[in-house]
């Protein structure tokens, strides 16, 4: 992707200019983003969705009741558990489509001028007329892409951030909204986190959500902290605490301060190993998620023929990634270098290899890539 280059998506910023002036700081309203856009999966597709184990659904269904108000479900929902379709006011919420069909995934890569460490998913919003989540903020960024019908947005930057109480969802208590805007299908918002938002849906309607990943800092450092964990051996050595000039001591149950600046001196250098801390961070940043499962293959020579004929392309659910010493893929790390390394890069930003590149691998890279396609993250073609 050319950065420098206007897109129509970003109505015709391009991607450097979109993310030097709106990117977490203010929103953008594009008319026609994509236009004539039409639902990548129809009503019955995306109910059938629904149904599935595999994906992570909700349900919001709002009632006129002072005392019942919002109600909240968890799916998987079969058909027959959905309410009508007359009936105003309900909203289902399916997580990480993209990860389930081919087109949404195609549609969700057109947003790849943020890079991969911070793209999460695509979420899609079916709702009946009036339908809503109510107003509320997003501690992310997202692009609200309007698929079918219309939604009104009404957003605004929301200093009180206190939300309504006993409400089985985060519902703002008192949102001041700032501007107005009616969505019809190809339009697009983008929002900048914590920017306050209410959609109501006018008619059945379907909204995208490509969203953004921001992990926190303890979420971040609780994990570092676990892999550092594993190769702490490695890192820091065997070496044994020592004290040959200890005292006796009259309170035995006070803890050495030598024995303490030991512990803060181990920690510091499995700290200190940048190695380490590169590959663990990104093996954290590639894990898949918990709901992902890959189908393997029986090893065969006839894969191994297969990739040289005809290239390969990342499973749509495969996250790969690279920093300067390693090449990251779901959870595990390698280390490439030289041509080999340009290959694997080329392949992570471009999610395939034609067989031309494929033939350029090394036998211990092309080994690895086998390796890969009978996991089931590498796919021929």
């Amino acid at each position: 992707m050319d950065i420098t280059q206007p897109l129509p998506l970003l109505g015709g910023l391009s991607p450097q200019q979109f993310m030097n002036t709106h990117w977490q700081k203010k929103p953008l309203l594009v008319r026609q983003a994509i236009p004539d856009f039409k639902p990548l999966l129809d009503r019955a597709e995306l109910f059938e969705l629904a149904a599935s184990e595999d994906v992570q659904t909700r349900m919001v269904i709002q009632t006129p009741s002072a005392t019942a108000g919002w109600h909240f479900k968890h799916g998987p929902f079969e058909r027959r558990a959905l309410p009508p379709l007359k009936q105003p006011g309900w909203t289902m919420l399916l997580q990480g489509v993209d990860l389930h069909h081919d087109a949404v995934h195609a549609l969700m890569n057109q947003f790849r001028f943020v890079p991969d460490a911070r793209l999460d998913d695509l979420m899609i919003s079916y709702a009946t007329d009036q339908g809503g989540v109510g107003p509320h903020y997003d501690s992310y960024d997202v692009f609200l892409l309007q698929a079918h019908g219309k939604r009104r947005w009404r957003i605004g930057r929301q200093k009180d951030l206190s939300l309504q109480p006993d409400v089985p969802l985060k519902i703002l208590a008192n949102f001041e909204p700032e501007e107005e805007y009616l969505l019809e299908p190809g339009d697009m918002l983008y929002l900048p986190p914590l920017y306050a938002h209410d959609g109501i849906a006018e008619g059945e309607c379907m909204t995208y959500s490509i969203g953004f990943r921001i992990p926190n800092r303890a979420e971040v450092a609780r994990e570092l902290l676990q892999r550092l964990a594993e190769d702490a051996e490695e890192a820091v050595g065997l070496t044994l605490y020592q004290d040959p000039d200890q005292m006796a001591v009259a309170q035995p149950a006070e803890i050495p301060s030598r024995m303490l600046e030991f512990a803060k001196d181990a920690l510091r250098d499995a700290l200190a190993d940048d190695q380490a801390f590169g590959r663990g961070f990104g093996e954290y940043m590639t894990e898949p998620k918990p709901s992902v499962w890959f189908e393997g293959v029986e090893p065969t020579d006839g894969l191994a023929e297969l990739l040289n004929q005809t290239g390969c392309r990342l499973d749509r659910r495969t996250r790969m990634m690279f920093d300067a010493q390693h090449i990251f893929i779901n959870g595990e790390s390698f280390t490439a270098s030289g041509r080999d390394a340009g290959l694997m890069r080329a392949l992570a930003n471009g999610r395939q290899l034609s067989a031309d590149e494929v033939g350029q691998l090394s036998a211990q890279a092309f080994e690895l890539l086998v390796s890969w396609a009978e996991s089931g993250w590498v796919l021929p073609g």
